[in-house]
């Protein structure tokens, strides 16, 4: 599928961090992590099922070929890890109640966690994204990784946007990359500027968080593939003594170390869908219920 080797066959391990405190949902995440949220999935027949966010996001990956995963949790996370636990009594309990459909689709997310090897990382305490990423350096080690925020999904047509990511990480021999969509006001996000060296490829030259005055109108999405580089990067950003490390810095600092970082914008028919905050989970709901 590549020339080097970076493809879906090399970057085995996927980070999906999942220990934000979610305080833009309280209070139903004071109990309840917000990507355990449920989100409608329609299933082949056109029927609705309800899934954790994160179990959607899990199911994707898998269905794109991964098997190796590292969530970053905290405190108050454990229903993540129960969730991710196979419980056989249930199966049992939903057949004996002529439930067998269930039963059926709860052992298919069973062999899904079951082929797949699944560490819970802990952070244990919350100081940004950035400081998350950092955690899973024990389980990435020195080998390039896909990282996936748990908190929204891409669709798209078999998953193209996530094959189309790792080809062109491979293809530019990148250090960093990630997507970007073009939002209505990018305030709210973090941008970027670069130079469009091919259509919807960006050699990113800055990226600038909540601007107050946006250099551009495209937004960075929570989806990247890093080589290991990263890791000495949010070691520089933490050393300066902040409340919280953030990525976006990481990232920033790792272009003025002139590390190749690239940005792959989403194409049109590619939908991004967040549970981050009231307003955006409801439009997620409406969205995956549409089908749209």
């Amino acid at each position: 599928m590549t020339r080097r080797g970076c493809s879906l066959l090399i970057i085995k391990k996927v980070v999906i961090p999942a220990a934000g405190l979610g305080t833009r949902l309280l209070p139903v995440t004071k109990e309840m992590p917000k990507e355990m949220l449920p989100v409608f999935v329609k299933k082949d027949d056109g029927r609705l099922r309800l899934k954790p966010m994160l179990q959607a996001v899990f199911e994707q990956l898998h269905d794109t070929g991964f098997r190796e995963y590292g969530f970053i949790v905290g405190r108050g996370k454990r229903a993540i890890e129960d969730h991710f636990s196979p419980d056989e009594g249930l199966i049992e309990y939903l057949r004996n109640k002529n439930k067998a459909e269930l039963a059926e689709e709860l052992q298919g997310f069973y062999k899904k966690i079951n082929d797949s090897t699944i560490v819970f990382i802990n952070q244990p305490q919350p100081k940004g994204f950035g400081d998350a990423v950092y955690q899973a350096k024990i389980f990435t080690q020195n080998e390039p990784f896909l990282l996936h925020a748990g908190d929204d999904i891409i669709l798209s047509k078999n998953n193209d946007h996530l094959k189309r990511l790792m080809e062109k990480f491979d293809d530019y021999d990148a250090d960093a990359m990630f997507l970007v969509e073009e939002v209505e006001d990018p305030r709210k996000y973090g941008v970027i500027v670069g130079n469009e060296i091919k259509s919807g490829i960006f050699k990113v030259t800055e990226v600038v968080e909540k601007p107050k005055k946006p250099p551009s109108n495209l937004a960075i999405i929570a989806l990247y593939i890093f080589k290991p580089s990263i890791y000495q990067v949010i070691e520089k950003v933490g050393s300066k003594g902040g409340a919280e490390v953030e990525l976006t810095d990481a990232v920033e600092l790792l272009i003025n170390w002139g590390h190749d970082v690239y940005a792959l914008k989403l194409q049109r028919d590619e939908r991004r869908i967040d549970i981050g905050s009231p307003e955006t989970y409801l439009e997620t709901l409406k969205t995956m219920f549409t089908g749209l």
